[in-house]
């Protein structure tokens, strides 16, 4: 049996083709095609997510294992939830085991920006995150083990610490408005590179600072980096908070949340 992700023989819209001028492959078919791939045997599910800090290399294009995975993606956005519907799912299928993923520059497709190697397991979920790039630096990639389960009565969140700028941090999830001089950490000390542990919380709205970590607590609401501040959580779904640099590296720091499940 081949290793390779299948792509679907019957869908409504095909992935776009990975070239200069991002042809659009269409077919007939049904339009319950909710993923690029349709494996047929053990796998795992994959999304990837751009995060490269050079406006000259951070335009990609993703090539999973030889097929296009996504086009012109641009800072903070994933595939392949960005691909043509209905093709918009969170997470892409593909054989369990070794695989690679290619990046290459959208304006120049024989320019490879990376190539990443990674294992998945059957039944788990990976987000591959590119990171890296400013000042002609290497593109680097991290890759989180994602757990997906649901909780009926609550949402369920985590932080992916990737601001090398921002140096460890501590985090507050509370209230809007919320004294912070008076809160608790809700995550203590996080380093960059780090994905927190889910977090369950009420359905609700919430305010989601960062502050260099160990700051008084006098000294916080004038010291917040990053302040996401209305995020609305809702019972039954997973969020993941992506702390970051700016586009082309360094500050103003910034949030951005992936929608999980």
């Amino acid at each position: 049996m081949t290793t390779l992700p299948m792509m679907k023989s019957r869908r409504a819209v095909a992935v776009v083709a990975v070239s200069l001028a991002s042809v659009l492959l269409a077919a007939c078919g049904t339009t319950d095609a909710a993923d690029p791939f349709a494996p047929t045997g053990p796998t795992g599910r994959v999304r990837f997510v751009n995060v490269i800090t050079d406006t000259t290399r951070g335009r990609v294009n993703a090539i999973l294992e030889g097929l296009p995975f996504g086009v012109n993606l641009t800072y903070t956005q994933s595939t392949p939830i960005t691909l043509a519907a209905p093709n918009t799912a969170n997470y892409s299928p593909v054989y369990a085991g070794s695989r690679t993923l290619v990046l290459k520059r959208t304006a120049d497709t024989n320019t490879v920006v990376s190539t990443i190697p990674f294992t998945v397991a059957a039944s788990q979920d990976q987000t591959i995150y590119a990171t890296g790039g400013t000042g002609a630096s290497a593109v680097t990639n991290f890759v989180t083990t994602d757990d997906n389960t649901l909780a009926p009565t609550q949402a369920r969140v985590r932080v992916v610490h990737l601001s090398p700028t921002a140096g460890a941090v501590d985090i507050f999830v509370t209230a809007v408005g919320a004294d912070l001089a008076a809160a608790t950490p809700t995550l203590a000390n996080v380093s960059e590179r780090t994905a927190s542990a889910y977090l369950a919380v009420a359905p609700g709205t919430y305010q989601v600072r960062v502050v260099p970590a160990g700051t008084a607590a006098a000294a916080r609401a004038g010291a917040v980096a990053i302040n996401v501040a209305s995020l609305a959580l809702v019972a039954n779904t997973v969020r993941t908070i992506v702390a970051a640099d700016n586009n082309v590296g360094g500050g103003p720091l910034r949030a951005f949340v992936l929608l999980d499940r």
